[in-house]
């Protein structure tokens, strides 16, 4: 089998080191198995930077012997019967460069539940392979390989749900989710990271149990969604997440989208409008998974969420208009309100919560550029709110483009090609990103011979706003101008 195949040339590059581990734990009198993602990775003929091993020895056990075959180690999820430990590199003895590192994880075979008010899964302890094997999430994820001596285990047929490219679970579904419902945010993630399709079984026990999500910290969610999100086809897993109901529990904006269409077709699936223009904002990402170059390497989470959220004020703001048309008046700043609740309540940093929040208030404000005619000082206000986010509005504004209208849709990229090219333009010409007025603090406080207060803060914004309408003046100039602006405040 060309699955089999594949496997044995990944597991025989093994490195030696993870060999004489299996072996150590062998002379203990303990099994070791590599288990999880690095075997069904080996299957699907790549190299698994995690090495996740289960073991019948016990934590004190997996502690002692990996002490001695390791540089270091560490037992921060002992707790939870994990013991990790790092080997530094070594040169070969043959002469050849020496070995990277070696990292594993070693976890005493186990089952985890959850008591039904609790976050936290309780641990308790198995003692087979098998067993173990049985409480992982998916059968693709319940094959392993005994050490030392490479023997292939695959008790649920994870190796045929591989080959058909299915995600199933080792026991039923409810009884799995119940186990962990962090499994079934995992079902979606794994339909984007690898392209499965979920069984029909697991897809009718993630809709009768999405409910029970609730109980999972919003911590555990969001790194189960942002995996999702950076994934090479995101949509599946969102797709999963939608026709489950999971995500009217952990992303309730998502499903809103999906308006019902009046009789006329007066306005577009937002839903389907959105996904459509996260695929387009991941086409414009620069560089790739493995070698991220240019202004927006991808996978870039930042855009990412801005593009699947950006349209999210929609529902709450849409109007049905006389005469027949629909508005939403406002959704940008709307959407960025409820984008930063949402980040907020998902335990997402602050950084990315403020910049995909921003990238939505900004969304529309390309709009009508190219029916107006945009002045030097509109397309520097334009840049200056960007900040260090042109780049990826470039790429958001791009993508929301999503009409079947050639001419429009050629009109709207002419239009954002003359845009760039105006910013290039004057960025040469006058450094337009990093703005200043022409006279700084100290200049405003000797010109009016102020102490530092909120007065000079004032000034400094009608300097900063002088210089976007009208580009740089001279010091002179400027100080005459804020004498102007000055005599008009005393007034």
């Amino acid at each position: 089998m060309a699955l089999q195949r594949r496997a044995l040339s990944v597991l025989a590059g093994l490195t030696p080191d993870v060999l004489e581990l299996g072996e150590r734990f062998a002379r203990a009198g303990h099994e070791l198995a590599l288990v999880g993602g690095p075997v069904r990775d080996a299957f699907l003929g790549r190299v698994s930077a995690d090495l996740d091993f289960a073991t019948s020895a016990t934590p004190d056990v997996t502690q002692e012997v990996l002490a001695g075959w390791g540089d270091a180690h560490w037992d921060i999820g002992k707790a939870f019967g994990t013991i990790g430990a790092r080997r530094h590199a070594r040169p070969a003895r043959d002469g050849s460069p020496a070995r990277p590192d070696v990292v594993v994880e070693v976890t005493t075979y186990r089952t985890d539940s959850y008591d039904p008010t609790s976050r936290k899964p309780e641990v308790v302890f198995g003692d087979t392979l098998e067993g173990d094997l049985s409480r992982r999430d998916f059968t693709v994820n319940a094959m392993a390989v005994r050490l030392p001596d490479l023997t292939f285990v695959d008790p649920f047929d994870g190796l045929a749900d591989l080959a058909r490219r299915r995600l199933r679970t080792p026991v039923t579904a409810e009884q799995s989710f119940d186990d962990d419902p962090l499994r079934m945010m995992r079902a979606a993630r794994f339909a984007a990271q690898l392209g499965f399709d979920v069984a029909p079984e697991v897809h009718e026990a993630l809709h009768a149990m999405a409910e029970r999500i609730t109980i999972v910290s919003a911590e555990r969610v969001r790194d189960e969604l942002t995996k999702l999100l950076l994934a090479p086809a995101p949509r599946a897993g969102l797709e999963v997440l939608v026709e489950s109901g999971l995500a009217d529990h952990v992303l309730p904006e998502l499903p809103a989208l999906r308006l019902e269409i009046d009789e006329h077709h007066r306005h577009k699936d937002v839903y389907e409008h959105s996904l459509i223009v996260l695929e387009q904002a991941i086409d414009l990402e620069t560089g790739t998974h493995e070698q991220p170059t240019g202004p927006v390497p991808g996978p870039d989470l930042v855009l990412r969420l801005a593009a699947l959220l950006h349209d999210i004020g929609k529902p709450p703001t849409r109007r049905f208009e006389p005469g027949g048309g629909v508005s939403f008046h406002h959704h940008e700043v709307v959407g960025a309100k409820m984008v930063a609740r949402r980040l907020k309540a998902l335990r997402f940093d602050k950084e990315t919560v403020r910049a995909v929040a921003r990238l939505t208030e900004l969304h529309l404000r390309f709009h009508g550029y190219g029916d107006g005619g945009w002045t030097d000082s509109a397309v520097r206000r334009y840049v200056t709110d960007a900040g260090p986010l042109l780049e990826r509005l470039h790429r958001l504004t791009r993508s929301d483009c999503t009409t079947r209208n050639r001419r429009k849709a050629e009109r709207l990229s002419f239009a954002y090609d003359d845009l760039e090219n105006r910013i290039a333009e004057l960025r040469e010409k006058e450094e337009v990103a990093r703005i200043r007025p022409d006279l700084d603090g100290e200049q405003i406080m000797a010109v009016l011979g102020l102490g530092p207060g909120p007065v000079v803060g004032k000034a400094y914004r009608y300097l900063l706003e002088l210089r976007m309408e009208h580009g740089p003046r001279s010091p002179e100039e400027a100080e005459a101008a804020l004498r102007a602006w000055w005599e008009q405040q005393q007034g």
